[in-house]
């Protein structure tokens, strides 16, 4: 390590262990951003189904936690059942809101808008404008 620690080292008897080897960080692989409704379709069904496996097994979790619950009779235990209970209705939540956007993403077209100016102002001179408009015609 350093030479600060080889005095306690030499005090304590004992030898230093060997430093770790330091791996490289290896860079993720890019994303690739696609518009394609296969992924947004593989994308929905892969949440979804992460999704339902987490309720399952907050639902398994709640049971055993409401067994030691009822068991102990202890007021801390109740409030753990309680606050486990209120993150699963939060997950059956996101699952309905995953619903929601899904709906919205299908009924989502991409509609070319234009742009629509107000309150033009001119700046330059009466005859710049008169030529302007002559031009246009």
């Amino acid at each position: 390590m350093s030479k600060s620690f080889d005095s306690l080292d030499k005090t304590f008897d004992i030898t230093p262990a060997p430093e770790p080897e330091i791996k490289p960080i290896r860079k993720p692989k890019p994303v690739i951003v696609s518009d394609k409704s296969e992924d947004r379709a593989k994308d929905y069904t892969y949440a979804r189904s992460q999704l339902y496996n987490i309720v399952e097994k907050m639902q398994e979790s709640l049971s055993e936690a409401m067994d030691v619950a009822q068991q102990s009779e202890h007021p801390r235990a109740y409030e753990v059942v309680f606050n486990g209970a209120r993150h699963a209705a939060d997950v059956v939540d996101k699952l309905a809101d995953l619903h929601k956007k899904m709906d919205e993403m299908e009924k989502e077209k991409p509609v070319q808008q234009t742009a629509q100016v107000q309150n033009n102002m001119f700046v330059g001179s009466t005859a710049e404008l008169m030529k302007m408009l002559k031009e246009n015609k």
